[in-house]
C-alpha cells in the first residue's frame, strides 16, 4: 500500500468545508522533531482572517504560521496558504503567491498547490485530502501521483462532507483511503 517509514519532505493537508477540526486533530498528532514541512491548504478568501494559525501554534508542537512570498520551506514548520492567493512552490523549495484568476471557484486552489508541490517534491511528498465541498485538490492528487508521492484521501463515509474525498478517490489516483482514526496514526508514526 505505502510505506510509513519512506522519506518526505513535505507534507500536504487540504480541506475545505467541514475539515478543519481533522485538520487540527491531524496536526496534534506530528512530533516536534519532524524532519518534513507541513504545508495547509483551506479554502477561504483574503477578507476573511482567521485566528487558526494562533490556534494550531497553541495546541501542536510545531510553529505555525502564514506562508510569505520568496520564503523556504522549512522543516517542523506548519506553513498556511494565505487567503486569496494560490501558493506556487519553486524548484529551489521556496514559496511564490499568486493572485491569478481562482480555479475550481477557489483561490488558493488546493490543484495549484499540489500540482506545483508535486514536481518539486516528486515522491518525497505525501498529500492528504479531507471533507470539502468541491472537486478542487482531485487533479492535484493525480499528479501528487503520477510524481511517486503517497496520497491519502479522508473516507467519504467519515467526512463531513463527501464531495471532495470522492472526486479525488475518482481519479485512481489515491494511494489510500483512510477512516480519521487511521489518518491520526499516521500522522503520528511520521518523522
Amino acid at each position: 500500500m505505502y510505506d510509513q517509514d519512506k522519506q518526505i519532505d513535505l507534507l500536504v493537508i487540504a480541506c475545505s468545508a467541514g475539515g478543519v477540526m481533522l485538520l487540527m486533530e491531524l496536526l496534534q498528532e506530528l512530533k516536534s522533531d519532524i524532519s518534513f514541512a507541513i504545508l495547509v491548504i483551506i479554502h477561504r478568501n483574503d477578507k476573511f482572517h482567521s485566528t487558526l494559525e494562533e490556534m494550531v501554534q497553541q495546541k501542536c508542537r510545531l510553529r505555525a504560521k502564514e506562508a510569505e512570498e520568496k520564503e523556504k520551506l522549512t522543516p517542523g514548520i506548519i506553513y498556511f496558504v494565505p487567503g486569496g492567493y494560490h501558493l506556487l512552490i519553486e524548484t529551489d523549495k521556496t514559496v511564490a503567491l499568486d493572485v491569478s484568476e481562482p480555479v475550481n471557484y477557489c483561490r488558493p486552489s488546493i490543484d495549484v498547490s499540489l500540482q506545483s508541490a508535486a514536481e518539486v517534491f516528486q515522491d518525497k511528498l505525501v498529500a492528504i485530502l479531507l471533507s470539502g465541498a468541491n472537486k478542487d485538490g482531485a487533479e492535484g492528487l493525480r499528479a501528487v501521483h503520477r510524481y511517486g508521492g503517497v496520497t491519502l484521501v479522508q473516507n467519504p463515509e467519515f467526512a463531513e462532507v463527501d464531495v471532495m474525498p470522492k472526486a479525488a478517490i475518482e481519479t485512481n489516483s489515491v494511494t489510500a483511503v483512510l477512516s480519521d482514526a487511521q489518518l491520526k496514526e499516521y500522522c503520528r508514526k511520521l518523522v
